[in-house]
């Protein structure tokens, strides 16, 4: 089984993570190991690298790809980082990468269901176990449907696509992705199919509801940066605006400090930032990465530093 994926912004994140030889590291989301193992080739025989994913897939070709470096393979998701840290003796960090894309791997591998651009059933589970699109899509009513479509795909024909998907399913379940390409394609004005492929945001909406995404970055960024040493890093890749706007909310928390309301002559709370922003603004890939991966186009790369 080949693993393939192209890492995105690999000599950013690993210039940004600042790696120390003896450090403790994490790569939150291994995938096929392309940011896993330079980090892992940085260290030395005091250092660590601990390597999460989900995909057992992914955990596989990990476990082979970082065979004869100090470095740990682990199936998990990365809100679970703490307990995988005690767990192998280790209590804290001194970087942390989170790539937040789905794979090369996950979306041309056919029988995974991500990808709307080949027949597969409609699967779309990062961790290849539990609750499928094929039973979203089937099993939850409009009003669900529409909730997903529009907070999650920021889909402004939701509803249409809703009322369809229902009138489809009671003609016979939706199970394959094709299936639910028609749908959305047929869901939208002619000048829309036209312009763009119309089912990119639908599919991102039922993948993000499917794993959960959302809810595991907000608990996983809180896991992350409690972990982080001092003069750590955290070094996050977002590909979407749920994702992005979530990371720069958090980040400017932990770097703000004072929570006093506005009108307030001076700080009365006493709270001190925890973090300061390596990245002002966030880090995109540079013309030459785009003309080799096309995928690196809506990628964006924060960096903070615990202090």
């Amino acid at each position: 089984m080949e693993f393939f994926h192209k890492s995105v912004l690999l000599h950013e994140c690993i210039d940004g993570l600042n790696i120390k030889s003896n450090g403790i590291y994490v790569d939150g989301t291994a995938g096929g190991a392309g940011h896993s193992l330079e980090i892992a080739k940085r260290l030395g025989m005091d250092g660590k690298l601990v390597a999460l994913d989900r995909d057992p897939d992914a955990v596989e070709t990990a476990s082979q790809r970082l065979s004869g470096y100090n470095a740990a393979v682990v199936r998990s998701n990365f809100d679970e980082m703490a307990q995988v840290l005690h767990k192998l003796g280790l209590n804290k960090a001194d970087g942390i990468l989170l790539d937040l894309g789905v794979s090369s791997h996950q979306l041309d591998e056919g029988s995974r269901g991500f990808s709307y651009h080949a027949d597969a059933p409609l699967d779309m589970r990062m961790s290849q176990e539990g609750l499928s699109a094929k039973d979203i899509v089937n099993n939850y009513s409009k009003d669900e449907l529409i909730k997903i479509l529009f907070e999650y795909g920021e889909e402004k024909f939701a509803r249409r696509i809703a009322d369809n998907i229902v009138l489809e399913r009671e003609i016979k379940p939706i199970e394959t992705t094709m299936q639910l390409a028609e749908i959305v394609k047929n869901s939208v004005p002619a000048k829309v199919r036209r312009e763009k492929n119309p089912c990119k945001k639908t599919f991102q909406a039922v993948r993000i509801a499917v794993n959960g995404e959302l809810d595991h970055l907000s608990a996983g960024l809180d896991a992350a940066f409690d972990v982080l040493n001092p003069g750590g890093r955290l070094a996050v890749i977002t590909f979407h605006s749920l994702e992005d706007r979530m990371v720069k909310q958090k980040f400017a928390r932990w770097c703000k400090g004072c929570d006093c309301p506005p009108d307030f002559p001076q700080c009365v709370c006493g709270k001190k930032p925890s973090a300061k922003l390596i990245t002002r603004k966030p880090i995109e890939a540079s013309e030459e990465e785009l003309s080799v991966n096309n995928r690196s186009r809506s990628a964006k790369l924060r960096i903070l530093e615990r202090i």
